[in-house]
């Protein structure tokens, strides 16, 4: 990319500091994670709260990225990101503006904050699906907003939480999620086929590794394919797999599962072809904290972008 190794000093801009390269683009960062039951009072289906502890290092977590954008899984109530919001302004990072999106699941939600304007909510909260003769919904809904990081640049922020591999009586989990999948897609192509230059980002827990079906249903193919950021420690790693058909060997485990002791990449940051012109490789990836645990069952990502149509 035009960037990375580049980027030597900050602007202010309306109120916000970015970092910029040495032509004066600004760079601004896109966060997701998922904060793992953030509840501040118990539900019929998850009976515990968020502890103080925990709440201090999903701040920590944050503040370390300092992204301008972050996406959320498995916020508890509106006063439940509130409660984030106002925590993470008196710890010096202030996101002005916010979204909470509830879909069928009673306890866990979709969220946004951003020091950004968002200029536009499209909440799809009654999304469902037929399958095997039954209806059923997409259990937390999908989240979408507009958006404005400058006078001259926009984007799209187009955030899922997919069904669990968790098995449920109503129906096969895999094919529930690929179901939730598919109407995920769906909105993507019904916003790139009406502005195919579109700036989209499409991110969340997916619930499933990226050769899963229900995952490369979200990928898509041809022209209108998304762009996988795969952000990965920044530990040095940089050689090439020797297998070329193979991404890099390095390092991108975004979720612990305790069950299986085992790590997976479930976590996405996704763009389309025209977002994907403007992203900063350099400066996108897993982020490492000691005792990130405390916090989540999951780590979060970012990725950088440039404020600027290319």
């Amino acid at each position: 990319m035009k960037v990375g190794p580049s980027i030597r000093f900050a602007a202010c801009l309306g109120g916000v500091l970015f970092w910029c390269n040495l032509s004066g683009a600004e760079i601004f960062r896109i966060a997701e994670y998922n904060v793992e039951n953030y509840l501040d009072q118990p539900t019929e289906t998850r009976r515990f709260v968020k502890s103080d502890e925990a709440k201090a290092k999903i701040r920590e977590s944050i503040r370390a990225m300092k992204p301008e954008v972050i996406a959320l899984e498995e916020m508890g109530t509106t006063n439940a990101l509130l409660e984030l919001r106002a925590s993470l302004k008196a710890e010096g990072l202030d996101f002005p503006f916010w979204e909470h999106v509830s879909g069928f699941d009673p306890s866990i939600h979709l969220a946004v904050l951003s020091r950004f304007p968002i200029t536009a909510r499209r909440p799809h909260t009654n999304e469902n699906f037929l399958l095997d003769g039954r209806r059923f919904s997409v259990s937390r809904g999908f989240l979408e907003v507009d958006i404005q990081v400058s006078t001259n640049y926009s984007f799209t922020l187009l955030g899922a939480h997919l069904k669990s591999k968790r098995p449920v009586p109503e129906g096969d989990e895999a094919e529930l999620r690929l179901q939730e999948a598919k109407l995920l897609r769906e909105r993507v192509d019904a916003i790139l086929k009406a502005t195919p230059s579109a700036n989209l980002v499409v991110l969340g827990d997916f619930n499933n590794t990226k050769n899963s079906p229900s995952t490369k249903a979200i990928i898509g193919t041809g022209k209108l394919r998304l762009v996988d950021t795969r952000p990965a420690e920044r530990n040095g790693d940089d050689a090439r797999n020797p297998n070329p058909r193979f991404s890099p060997m390095n390092v991108t485990w975004t979720y612990y599962y305790g069950v299986e002791d085992t790590y997976s990449r479930i976590d996405y940051i996704l763009l389309s072809p025209g977002m994907a012109k403007e992203w900063v490789k350099s400066e996108t990836y897993a982020l490492t904290l000691p005792n990130w645990g405390v916090g989540s069952d999951h780590r979060p990502i970012v990725a950088a972008f440039e404020a600027a149509d290319r």
